[in-house]
C-alpha cells in the first residue's frame, strides 16, 4: 500500500491543467458514479475531487476520484516501454505481495489498475495518463474484487468522457 501512495505521490503535482484530457471538471460525473458504484452512494464532487461512499452497496466502497497533472515523465517511460508495466507490477508488490497490475484500455490515454488487499480489506488503483494529464481513481472495499469492480465500472463511466477522443 505504501508503494502505491508513494508511487501516486511521485506522480501528481499541482493541480493544473495539462490539456491532454477533454474534461477537467469532475462536478458533472455525480450521478454517473452513483449509477457505477450504487444508487445509495453519497457523492461530493469539486472541480478537481470527487469522493464518494455507499456503505449499503456491494462492498460498501469508499471512492476517491483525483484530477491532475504529471510531470515526471512517467507518461512517456510507459508509452515507449521503457517502464513496463511489468516493472511497475514488480514495484507494486515489492511494498504489498498482494498487488497485481494490469493494463487499462484507455486510448488515446494510457493508463493501468492496481488491486491490492489492505489489512482485511482490498484497494484498487486506476492511473490514466495522457499528455501530462492525470486522472487517478481509488476505491477501497470490502474486499479487492469489490475494490477492483468499483474502479473498473467507474473507469467505463468517467474515462471516455474525461480523456476524449
Amino acid at each position: 500500500m505504501r508503494c502505491l501512495l508513494v508511487l501516486l505521490g511521485c506522480l501528481i503535482a499541482q493541480a493544473a491543467q495539462a490539456q491532454g484530457f477533454a474534461g477537467h471538471d469532475l462536478t458533472a460525473f455525480t450521478d454517473p458514479v452513483r449509477a457505477a458504484i450504487g444508487r445509495k452512494a453519497s457523492v461530493r464532487a469539486t472541480p478537481l475531487t470527487l469522493t464518494a461512499t455507499c456503505v449499503p452497496c456491494t462492498g460498501s466502497p469508499n471512492v476517491d476520484i483525483q484530477l491532475g497533472i504529471s510531470t515526471d515523465g512517467t507518461e512517456t517511460r510507459v508509452r515507449t516501454g521503457q517502464t513496463s508495466l511489468a516493472k511497475l507490477e514488480a514495484l507494486c508488490i515489492k511494498q504489498n505481495p498482494d498487488c497485481r497490475l494490469s493494463a487499462l484500455p484507455v486510448s488515446p490515454a494510457v493508463g493501468w489498475i492496481t488491486v491490492y488487499a489492505v489489512g482485511n480489506e482490498g484497494g484498487s488503483t486506476a492511473v490514466i495518463l495522457r499528455d501530462g494529464d492525470l486522472l487517478t481513481i481509488r476505491a477501497k472495499a470490502d474486499n479487492p474484487g469489490h475494490a477492483e469492480d468499483a474502479v473498473l465500472a467507474l473507469t467505463q463511466k468517467i474515462a471516455p468522457k474525461i480523456v476524449g477522443p
